[in-house]
């Protein structure tokens, strides 16, 4: 299985390169495929390379459902632990 998750560009070293926010991990990654990104864009980011621009309120609430995901994890691992 393969995941694309969508990271905030936080700087732009040059025009082929992003550093990234993914979740306070910062990566650079390559701007190769996507065109016009700025600083403050998101990206959906797949094996270091971003794929395209997203919507910031899409990538907010993607965002939103992987951290209630880590959380609902982390409820069942507690209750398996504790049965």
């Amino acid at each position: 299985m393969c995941l694309a998750i969508p990271a905030r560009v936080i700087e732009m070293p040059d025009e082929e390169t992003a550093i990234v926010d993914l979740g306070g991990v910062k990566k650079a990654i390559s701007l190769a495929l996507v065109e016009d990104v700025t600083v403050g864009d998101y990206v959906i980011v797949h094996v270091g390379f971003a794929l395209n621009k997203l919507d910031p309120e899409e990538a907010e609430r993607t965002l939103a459902l992987f951290a209630e995901m880590g959380e609902l994890v982390a409820a069942q691992d507690g209750v398996t632990a504790a049965s």
